[in-house]
C-alpha cells in the first residue's frame, strides 16, 4: 500500500516535471559558449588528484566499473562542488525530456491527474489531445492500470505505466459513478496543459486564471483564456501562481507584455554587471486584477507577481514566495547531454531582486487550516481564503 500524499505534494510531484528554475534554453552551444568550452581546463592539482583516484579504482576494485555511469556522476560531482544550487546535469534521456517539456510538447494521453485516496483522479483533460477523443472526463477515477490496482501500485508507478512514447499503447480502467470503464488509448504527442481557467460563479464579472508554469505554450493558452473569459463578460481578473515553479524567459516576457504599458519588464544582469532589458510596448490589458501567492511560487512567477505589483496593476495576495532571481542557461553538450549553469540574475522592472528573500505580498493570508490536507485541486473556491480574500479586493475596486 503506498503512501498518501498531503495537499500540495501531488501538485509538486507533477510540477517537478516541469524546470524549477528561470531558464534561457540553448539547444545548442552558441560559438561563443563553444568557444569557452574548448579553452576550459581543470587546475593541474585537481587533474592530478582525480587521475590517482582513477588509477587506484581501476587497479584495486574488484568491481565493474561502468564507464557512462561513472562520466554521467563526476559531472554531477564536479556540478555540486561549484556551490550553484541551481545547477544541474541532465543526462541523455533527461535532457530530451526537458527539452521537449519547454517545447509544450509531451507524449502520452493528454490528461492532469492528482492522487488521493489511494486512487488517481483525472482533472483535466487536454485539447486536441488522445484522451480526449476516446472520451476521458475531469472526474474520472483510474483505479486500475494494465490490470493492476492503483492502490497496489502507488501513484508513481502507476503514473509511469500511463505514460509512454507516441504510438504505443496505454491500457487502464477508469471508475466513473459505478461504472468501470476499460480504455485502451494509443499514446500521441500532446501540448502541455500550462493555463486553467473558469468563471467566479457568485460573481460571473470575476475570472480566474490559473498558471501551473511558464513553458513556450504558456502564453498562447493564457491569452486565449482571458480573451474567452472577457468575451464572456469577464471584467476583473485574478491570477493564480501558487505552486508555479517558473519556466521559459520569452514565456514569461511575452506574457507581461500582454499585461503591461510601455516600460521595463525584465532587467537582466550578467557576471560582469552587463544589464539587458526587455521592454513591453504601449498595449495593455487594463481591468483590475490580484495575484495569488505561496512559498512555492518561484522563478519566474515571481517575476510575474512582482512586475504586476511594480506597475501597480495587481495587489497580491497569499504568503511569501519561495525567492529565487537567478537564471540558468541549459547548455547541450557533445553527446547530447546537458548542463544547467545559473549564468544571470534578473530583476523586476523597478524592485530589488528577490533572490533568498522571496516577494512580499500586500495581503498576507495563510490558508485555513481547515483544507490543510486537501488537494489543492480539490478545494472549492469558496473554502480558497486566499482567493476570498481576492476577491474581496476586486469587489471593492
Amino acid at each position: 500500500m503506498s503512501k498518501k500524499i498531503s495537499i500540495g505534494t501531488a501538485v509538486i510531484l507533477m510540477l517537478l516535471a516541469v524546470l524549477v528554475t528561470f531558464q534561457l534554453t540553448f539547444v545548442a552551444l552558441s560559438n561563443k559558449y563553444q568557444s569557452e568550452l574548448n579553452e576550459l581546463t581543470i587546475s593541474q592539482d585537481m587533474y592530478a588528484k582525480l587521475a590517482a583516484v582513477d588509477e587506484l579504482y581501476r587497479t584495486l576494485y574488484i568491481g565493474d566499473i561502468d564507464e557512462e555511469t561513472l562520466t554521467d556522476n563526476l559531472i554531477r560531482g564536479y556540478v555540486l562542488g561549484t556551490g550553484d544550487k541551481y545547477a544541474y546535469y541532465l543526462d541523455e534521456e533527461q535532457f530530451a525530456e526537458m527539452m521537449a517539456s519547454n517545447n509544450a510538447e509531451l507524449q502520452g494521453i493528454g490528461i492532469m491527474v492528482i492522487y488521493q485516496n489511494d486512487l488517481i483522479e483525472i482533472i483535466s483533460v487536454m485539447p486536441d489531445s488522445p484522451a480526449l477523443d476516446a472520451g476521458l472526463e475531469p472526474g474520472d477515477i483510474i483505479a486500475y492500470v494494465g490490470g493492476e490496482s492503483v492502490a497496489e501500485l502507488g501513484y508513481t508507478a502507476a503514473v509511469n505505466r500511463l505514460q509512454g512514447e507516441a504510438g504505443t499503447l496505454a491500457e487502464f480502467t477508469v471508475q466513473r459513478g459505478d461504472e468501470l470503464i476499460d480504455f485502451s488509448i494509443e499514446r500521441g504527442y500532446v501540448n502541455e496543459q500550462s493555463v486553467m481557467y473558469h468563471v467566479y460563479e457568485p460573481d460571473p464579472t470575476i475570472g480566474i486564471v490559473k498558471i501551473l508554469s511558464f513553458n513556450l505554450g504558456t502564453p498562447e493558452q493564457f491569452k486565449s483564456a482571458c480573451e474567452e473569459l472577457i468575451a464572456g463578460g469577464v471584467t476583473k481578473f485574478v491570477f493564480d501562481v501558487r505552486y508555479n515553479p517558473g519556466g521559459d524567459l520569452e514565456s514569461i516576457t511575452e506574457i507581461l507584455d500582454y499585461l503591461l504599458p510601455e516600460g521595463p519588464i525584465v532587467r537582466i544582469v550578467d557576471a560582469e554587471g552587463n544589464e539587458d532589458v526587455r521592454y513591453s510596448d504601449a498595449s495593455e490589458l487594463d481591468m483590475p486584477m490580484c495575484v495569488l501567492v505561496n512559498s512555492s511560487t518561484a522563478s519566474a512567477a515571481e517575476l510575474f507577481s512582482s512586475a504586476l505589483q511594480d506597475y501597480d496593476k495587481a495587489e497580491l495576495v497569499g504568503t511569501v514566495t519561495y525567492g529565487k532571481g537567478t537564471m540558468q542557461t541549459i547548455i547541450r553538450l557533445a553527446d547530447n547531454t546537458g548542463i544547467g549553469i545559473s549564468y544571470r540574475m534578473y530583476n523586476p522592472p523597478y524592485s530589488d531582486n528577490y533572490e533568498g528573500v522571496g516577494v512580499q505580498p500586500d495581503y498576507v493570508v495563510e490558508m485555513d487550516e481547515s483544507v490543510a490536507d486537501k488537494n489543492i485541486y480539490k478545494i472549492t473556491d469558496a473554502e480558497d481564503t486566499q482567493l476570498q480574500k481576492a476577491i474581496e479586493l476586486l469587489t471593492q475596486a
